[in-house]
């Protein structure tokens, strides 16, 4: 195995301090940031960043695990999550923010402003405890 410890690392510190920047964002209501299209854009790359980070996370312990390989971007959670990387649970949970980061970045369709807020602001720790999840999976594989 090629396993990149020091990749993963790397985006784990990359989604932790995008994840600081949101909860810095979020000491204004959802009323402020939803009337400033400045912080709704910084919300919105924010959001981008940090599942970009997820994803290449994802696709390098599909690779290095040799696991199977997902249809799409959303399926590496499920892969992770069938495999004891991620809970299984929490893997359901959280895989649908890839659907967000494609509407947000190819405006598939349209996304609610005050729904994507709420969202985000409401399930934003999921970014730390999948952190944590992924820094628990390394520790136990170098032992």
């Amino acid at each position: 195995m090629t396993f990149q410890e020091s990749f993963i690392l790397e985006k784990l510190n990359t989604i932790s301090e995008y994840t600081e920047e949101i909860n810095h964002l979020f000491r204004f209501s959802v009323k402020e940031i939803l009337n400033d299209s400045e912080k709704m854009h910084i919300a919105e790359r924010l959001c981008q960043l940090i599942v970009d980070a997820m994803i290449d996370i994802n696709q390098h312990f599909i690779k290095e695990l040799n696991l199977k390989i997902s249809d799409d971007l959303q399926g590496t959670f499920y892969i992770l999550g069938e495999n004891n990387v991620l809970p299984k649970n929490f893997a359901l949970k959280i895989a649908p923010v890839v659907g967000i980061r494609n509407r947000l970045v190819h405006k598939y369709d349209e996304l609610s402003p005050k729904i994507f807020i709420e969202s985000l602001y409401k399930d934003r720790n999921d970014f730390d405890l999948y952190a944590k999840y992924i820094n628990e999976y390394l520790i136990k594989i170098s032992n």
